[in-house]
């Protein structure tokens, strides 16, 4: 919002930072819808099913019918429950949820907070969302919520430190914890995208692997859905939930996958560089290049959306002591030895060549 208001002074920057909030949260919102619904109609592809059909042509709207759904609901809470924190979990969940796009570019220049420390800004907003899922499961005063909730938190937290791993690799390669920097870096063709890149990308393609898996576990996402496993703990965390609590926490899941296929298009796939070079060799004139740019970012993010939904639906179900496992005894020291390789690189020979050529 800074140089909003250095452009047009204290009170009309002000509200023109508040305008491009509104408008981002406006577009994450009806994306949610689609996605949603690309999600249900992938699934169902693959089982040889229409999927949502009936509200709306090619039934477009399904996901607007379940918002009206959900709101209209009856907000019932359990005579037992603690009910200002049964309330607050979801509303704290949703508004983590949103506040983590605020340090994500979506285009050249178009970003609500371009911190120096934006990778840092999103590690402490991951690591406070897990309280929502803890005090909604706690707040049901029931055995089932609660076990779910402490699963959903080890998960997410074992799966965070491999995250974080992952992140300093290309941290270290960049050299910047400003994430429009890491875009950047990345400019150019795809060959110097962090996933592709000479000869990175012996350790970086691997990093791409791992950070898609972990980004399933941390989101909750099938095969690694087992804080609601349907035979063992009925619905998770937010079984005792329903109406406008449900959709809050159901908004803020959807919110973080989706902040998740952000993050790997902007870590490893040039972020709203083409795959033949930067956005800027289109030629368009200068407004045109950041909707050009938001374009392509958008289409990558669908891509990995599209990823996320069709290992929901041919993968089957790890079993809990096999995700911890995974998280613990494969993706951590894996990580910790990408990070050393990277370092040593780096310290040996410098920046990589994507780097050098980061101005053009």
């Amino acid at each position: 919002m800074g140089p909003l208001i250095a452009e047009f002074g204290p009170v009309w920057g002000f509200w023109a930072g508040v305008g491009q909030i509104l408008l981002i949260m406006i577009m994450l919102l009806l994306s949610l819808a689609f996605l949603l619904l690309f999600d249900r109609k992938v699934w169902a592809a693959v089982q040889l099913r229409k999927g949502p059909n009936v509200v709306g042509p090619f039934g477009l709207f399904q996901s607007f019918a379940d918002f009206l759904k959900f709101v209209l609901k009856e907000i019932v809470i359990p005579a037992g429950a603690n009910k200002t924190v049964f309330i607050l979990a979801p509303l704290i969940t949703f508004t983590l949820a949103f506040a983590a796009w605020a340090v994500i570019p979506i285009a050249p220049g178009w970003v609500i907070a371009n911190l120096n420390v934006g990778i840092l800004y999103l590690f402490a907003i991951s690591s406070l969302g897990v309280y929502g899922i803890i005090m909604g499961g706690w707040a049901s005063n029931s055995k089932y919520p609660f076990l779910g909730g402490l699963r959903s938190a080890a998960q997410m937290v074992s799966y965070e430190v491999s995250i974080g791993f992952i992140l300093i690799t290309v941290l270290v390669l960049v050299g910047s914890l400003n994430i429009t920097d890491i875009v950047e870096n990345q400019r150019g063709s795809i060959l110097r995208w962090h996933a592709f890149a000479w000869p990175t990308v012996f350790v970086m393609f691997p990093m791409l692997v791992m950070f898609f898996i972990s980004a399933l576990a941390e989101t909750n996402r099938p095969p690694f859905d087992l804080p609601e496993a349907e035979s063992e703990l009925v619905a998770g965390y937010q079984v005792e939930y329903s109406s406008t609590p449900y959709l809050l926490f159901m908004i803020g899941e959807y919110l973080n996958i989706t902040l998740m296929c952000a993050m790997i298009n902007i870590l490893f796939l040039g972020g709203w560089h083409l795959p033949w070079g930067p956005i800027e060799s289109l030629g368009l004139p200068d407004w045109a290049t950041p909707i050009a740019g938001f374009a392509v970012f958008y289409a990558k993010l669908w891509v990995m959306f599209f990823m996320f939904a069709m290992v929901k639906a041919i993968v089957p179900r790890y079993r809990y002591d096999q995700l911890m496992r995974i998280g613990w005894k494969i993706f951590l020291p894996t990580s910790l030895v990408a990070v050393a390789v990277a370092a040593g690189y780096v310290a040996y020979f410098g920046r990589p060549a994507i780097a050098a050529v980061a101005g053009g």
